[in-house]
């Protein structure tokens, strides 16, 4: 539990820090608005002035964890450099994000498919994937990869690299370190769209 005093005015902030703390240490399932309150000292009815209900919170925390996620993976996009680098590096980010967050990151997945989620956080939710296909057309544009639905490669590398970081998060990479494997799977996942990927055997193609 935080040992942070709440101060006046910043409910809140005060809030979703402690809904962070709270999900990181225990998962979703327990999360009250009842619970943040008695945590940070205030009335049961406090949180309602910010919150209407759990899953606005929810909506809320998911938000800012995907500006904080999709800033690192902007940034990483806008550094200088060939697309191969910069497909590295935006990979490398939302790994990093990924394993330093897994709980916050499966929260923020789980709460943007939820069937009362804001437009904004639905639009903000797919900002990460947006950037991975623009390095995708700017390198097929150039030539340097080959023809294909960019929507769809984007999304085999995102599911590539999120299966990556899962894994490492829990432990289960059997000593084999997450850089070496996050360049291992961007290596393959680039040397496949030089190639051009197949068109799916039996399926009309992949969905999100």
């Amino acid at each position: 539990m935080t040992d942070q005093p709440y101060h006046h005015g910043r409910l809140r902030e005060a809030l979703l820090d402690r809904a962070t703390e709270f999900i990181e240490e225990a998962g979703v399932e327990g999360l009250s608005l009842r619970q943040l309150a008695r945590d940070l000292g205030v009335s049961h009815a406090a949180p309602g002035k910010h919150f209407r209900d759990k899953q606005a919170l929810l909506d809320a925390l998911a938000l800012d964890g995907f500006r904080s996620m999709n800033a690192r993976i902007m940034g990483a996009s806008e550094a200088a450099g060939d697309h191969r680098s910069r497909f590295v590096r935006i990979a490398r980010a939302y790994v990093d994000f990924a394993v330093a967050h897994p709980v916050l990151l499966a929260a923020m997945h789980s709460t943007k498919h939820h069937p009362d989620a804001s437009d904004e956080l639905r639009s903000i939710g797919e900002d990460g994937i947006r950037v991975a296909r623009a390095i995708i057309a700017e390198a097929q544009d150039a030539g340097e990869l080959a023809p294909g639905d960019r929507e769809r490669l984007a999304l085999v590398c995102f599911v590539s690299l999120h299966g990556a970081a899962v894994l490492a998060a829990g432990n289960l990479l059997d000593g084999t370190s997450i850089d070496s494997l996050t360049v291992a799977t961007t290596d393959l996942l680039w040397a496949g769209m030089v190639a051009g990927m197949p068109a799916p055997q039996g399926a009309s193609g992949i969905g999100a």
